[in-house]
């Protein structure tokens, strides 16, 4: 349903009525005069194509109030095409003053390796831990009390309640088995003795 300039004034009765259709109609017949002075304006086809959006859903939204110039709403449009232009170049503005103020965006490290050498620390840590495991609870213990935790032998000799030399000697072998575990290639428990 098309309409020319001279049906306009029945077209904004329906509009002010609340009539979609009929403001599809005067959308049709006013866009292309009003993207062409937004495209003026902007120098951009996108940033016209916005305008005129916003201009035809001010014009829905103040149907209204919309004034009408010897039968036609184009003056009143097109004035409003200049004022929703100045609020876009206002925001637009503030954008970029905004954007401006911003940090630039500095280098990001590469954390590739730190990754590495945290998935091998990690893989060591558990081959620490299994081989930790499979050592007799004597040795664990006093591992756990010298190496890990850093007690001295006399230390650890109270604590388990032997004597120190005792400790010494339980620690060397443990060290000497646990370095040999850690180091002999991975194999699948098979559930034999320790």
């Amino acid at each position: 349903m098309g309409a020319s300039e001279s049906d306009e004034r029945q077209v904004l009765e329906r509009v002010n009525a609340g009539d979609a259709d009929a403001f599809g109609v005067l959308f049709d017949l006013h866009h292309d005069r009003v993207f062409r002075h937004a495209l003026r304006l902007t120098a951009s086809v996108h940033d016209a194509e916005d305008v005129t959006a916003v201009v035809f859903l001010e014009a829905w939204r103040r149907r209204d109030s919309m004034r009408v110039t010897d039968g036609s709403i184009i003056p009143w449009l097109l004035v409003t095409t200049n004022f929703v232009f100045r609020n876009f170049s206002r925001s637009s503005r503030r954008y970029r003053v905004a954007l401006e103020h911003l940090p630039l965006p500095q280098d990001t490290p590469d954390d590739a390796d730190a990754i590495d050498e945290r998935l091998d620390l990690d893989a060591r840590r558990a081959a620490l831990r299994q081989a930790l495991a499979q050592l007799p609870r004597r040795d664990q213990d006093v591992i756990t009390l010298c190496l890990l935790e850093e007690l001295s032998t006399a230390e650890a000799a109270a604590a388990l309640g032997i004597a120190q030399g005792t400790v010494k000697s339980r620690l060397s072998r443990a060290r000497a088995r646990l370095t040999a575990l850690v180091h002999e290639p991975a194999t699948t428990p098979t559930g034999g003795e320790r």
